[in-house]
């Protein structure tokens, strides 16, 4: 599995236009590093797969990115827990008071609604679990996603 890319997000038609790309050709689309390349050669068996990992805050919400999307995970959070993990960072400018409360919290509720309303392919991942065994969850997602995609 050889999956690297780094986009700023603000640029999403310049995203868009860098995933299909790599959809056309993932080995020569220069997404994949040097390093990665070395890793793929030596997983080689009777054909090359090539696996991209785009990760972002609401990349769901943007349509042209929605027809790209084979497989889709997005981490959930109790509301305190989300809480706490925003208190503890340090944001330029900083949050004002009742932030959180009126407008982060409600806005990844609505978030998470619209994508249980409208979107396919989602698996949503308990993000109170150790950083281990949330890619532990992905990993075996997508070995099952091949396995389907190979018969």
């Amino acid at each position: 599995f050889c999956f690297h890319l780094v986009l700023d997000a603000l640029y999403m038609d310049e995203m868009v236009k860098s995933i299909r790309n790599w959809m056309k050709s993932p080995a020569s689309s220069g997404i994949v590093t040097e390093e990665l390349q070395n890793t793929c050669d030596n997983l080689k068996n009777t054909e090359d797969v090539y696996i991209l990992i785009v990760e972002g805050f609401l990349l769901y919400n943007y349509e042209p990115l929605n027809e790209l999307w084979n497989r889709r995970y997005f981490l959930t959070l109790p509301y305190e827990e989300c809480k706490k993990r925003r208190s503890t960072r340090v944001y330029q400018p900083a949050d004002t008071p009742g932030y959180f409360d009126g407008h982060v919290w409600p806005m990844y509720l609505r978030y998470k609604n619209e994508l249980e309303e409208n979107a396919s392919n989602v698996v949503y991942l308990d993000g109170t679990k150790s950083q281990e065994e949330l890619l532990s969850c992905v990993y075996s997602d997508i070995i099952q996603e091949l396995k389907k995609l190979r018969e």
